[in-house]
């Protein structure tokens, strides 16, 4: 549900003053959307968990296909050489194994990751549907000169799936780059309650969610901090609240890997 929801935030769009002109920018903000979901996996990075019980920091690594993460320090502080030790081997373990899988467990092993991205790609389809889009305005954010855009629900949009359902109550303020089109920040709430029946669970009003992303390599942006504080019900009694803030740097092209990017 987390990575459906980190796409969901990445994928909100983009618009304009005229409708000719959201037109244009929308589409051209699923194109820069698609380049960077084919692109991600050919990138290794670390990434800072940050939770109710303190941080924990990961080596990212694909390998022959799919994502391993290694740990690297918790609460900021370098893991004991012992550990350290341990980690490498459980990373050692890790890449033997799949260098001698058996093509039937490769492509198990491989499908499974991929089946996550197509879902959360069939995500990023049903955004032009489901949000209207309006300027807001212009501004310089950082270095950046960007577009302020509201996205609101559109009126009569029927969710496919069940993943699709909680766009039905979300709306989003988004931080455009005028030039590339990619998303500079993106800050996305629940506004009223919504059903995901699959999961017996409700998402309530109080969740909201926040992206930056940076640019990696020439067109390509990845994500660099991501929040989310979510509120919800678990078969419509019990409350349940999480909050998580993750953070991503120190990209870097896979070496020698098979890249899982469609």
């Amino acid at each position: 549900m987390m990575r459906g929801i980190l796409v969901l935030v990445l994928a909100l769009q983009a618009g304009s003053s005229t409708q000719t002109d959201v037109s244009t920018i929308i589409q051209r903000s699923v194109e820069a959307t698609n380049r960077d979901w084919r692109a991600a996996p050919g990138y290794d990075y670390l990434e800072r968990v940050r939770g109710d019980g303190g941080t924990k920091t990961y080596a990212v690594t694909m390998i022959l296909g799919s994502p391993y993460q290694r740990l690297t320090a918790v609460n900021g502080k370098p893991l004991s050489a012992e550990k350290e030790k341990e980690e490498q081997q459980n990373l050692d373990k890790e890449t033997e194994k799949r260098r001698n899988e058996s093509p039937q467990e490769r492509d198990q092993r491989i499908a499974k990751y991929l089946k996550d991205r197509r879902r959360d790609h069939s995500l990023l389809e049903q955004l032009t549907q489901a949000f209207d889009f309006k300027l807001q305005g212009r501004q310089k954010l950082g270095t950046r000169n960007v577009y302020v855009l509201r996205a609101t629900p559109r009126a009569g949009y029927h969710p496919p799936n069940m993943e699709a359902e909680v766009l039905t109550g979300m709306q989003g303020r988004l931080w455009i780059d005028e030039s590339t089109f990619q998303w500079v920040k993106v800050e996305a709430e629940v506004i009223h309650p919504v059903t995901i029946e699959g999961f017996l669970a409700r998402v309530e009003p109080g969740t909201r969610f926040e992206l930056e992303k940076v640019p990696v390599e020439g067109e390509i942006w990845l994500p660099a901090h991501f929040a989310v504080r979510s509120r919800s019900k678990i078969v419509f009694m019990i409350s349940h609240k999480t909050h998580e803030e993750d953070t991503y740097w120190g990209y870097r092209k896979a070496a020698g890997q098979d890249q899982a990017s469609h």
